[in-house]
């Protein structure tokens, strides 16, 4: 057999040990900083680190985009890039409230206002920032290179200036408008929620569901060439619906269909419905005929 090329492995390395000495190597000899200014008058290849919430410990997901981010902007600096990199942090929204009302068991906007506005901002300023000294010390363990020293928080004075100076350009361009759309909104924290603030909160729940048969009504009185005939004049053809929410149902002015979903035309104890073929399936009517969606749009 040929000789080996290297030595044997110690059977008890200590990785942390050799971990910690790599690390301390990088930040006493300054290695990142030395990096970007060999590279420095290069071609820029521009990074924005999209800012986390610094409302918790990293999880999972921090850790995998954090080595999927370092590895490309590694790759791209030894592709000759000059590629500085610097990290965020966002301290702004419910996130950070919600957390330090827990922590202080305030139950409400009074309970808030009791202890104070200035109190409790400064609460908020403090989790934050326990926060981010939990995120700078599990990116560099991970061996993430960036700009730790000079990494911005949304809750900067600067920043904040910064983002009102874009918003001003913005609306010197007239790409500023008012208008009015429906968001979730929250009573307790009397404030909207964006799809993020919602999603934290989402649980599994079990509710109470109706089936409501809204009657085919309006135009001509034959019935749509799909339809079967109706047995008598007290025989009506109706859409079953199924909501979750039935308090909306005043409100709605149309049905809903998916054009390429299969529907059918069943026979209850009574009338005639539309409605989607696996519904009819559990509810186990009589399935006269399969249609597409589309066959219904413009009932």
């Amino acid at each position: 057999m040929p000789g080996r090329s290297f030595a044997d492995v110690l059977p008890k390395v200590a990785v942390d040990t050799l971990e910690r000495a790599v690390l301390r190597y990088w930040e006493d000899e300054d290695i990142f900083a030395r990096s970007l200014a060999r590279r420095r008058g290069r071609e820029l290849f521009s990074f924005y680190d999209g800012p986390p919430y610094a409302t918790g410990k990293p999880h999972y997901g921090h850790v995998l985009q954090s080595a999927i981010k370092d590895a490309v902007l590694r790759y791209k600096t030894m592709r000759g890039y000059f590629v500085p990199r610097r990290v965020g942090w966002d301290c702004h929204g419910l996130p950070v409230e919600v957390l330090v009302e827990r922590e202080l068991k305030l139950k409400s906007k009074r309970d808030i206002e009791r202890i104070g506005i200035e109190a409790f901002n400064q609460k908020c300023r403090e989790t934050v920032f326990r926060y981010i000294d939990e995120f700078t010390t599990t990116l560099k363990r991970l061996g993430r290179w960036a700009d730790y020293d000079g990494a911005y928080a949304t809750l900067s004075r600067d920043y904040m200036e910064s983002e009102w100076w874009v918003f001003k350009q913005l609306w010197d361009k007239g790409l500023v408008y008012k208008d009015f759309r429906s968001t979730p909104y929250c009573i307790r924290c009397a404030t909207p929620l964006s799809n993020f603030e919602v999603s934290m909160a989402y649980r599994q729940a079990t509710d109470t569901a109706v089936y409501v048969a809204l009657p085919v009504v309006g135009g001509s009185p034959t019935l749509p060439r799909h339809a079967p005939g109706l047995r008598g004049a007290n025989q009506k053809l109706m859409l079953l619906v199924w909501t979750t929410t039935p308090w909306t149902l005043p409100g709605n002015v149309a049905v809903a269909v998916d054009s390429n979903k299969d529907y059918v035309i069943a026979t209850g104890s009574k009338n005639k419905y539309y409605l989607n073929k696996n519904a009819a399936e559990k509810l186990q009517l009589n399935i006269e005929k399969t249609i597409k969606g589309k066959e219904i749009v413009g009932l």
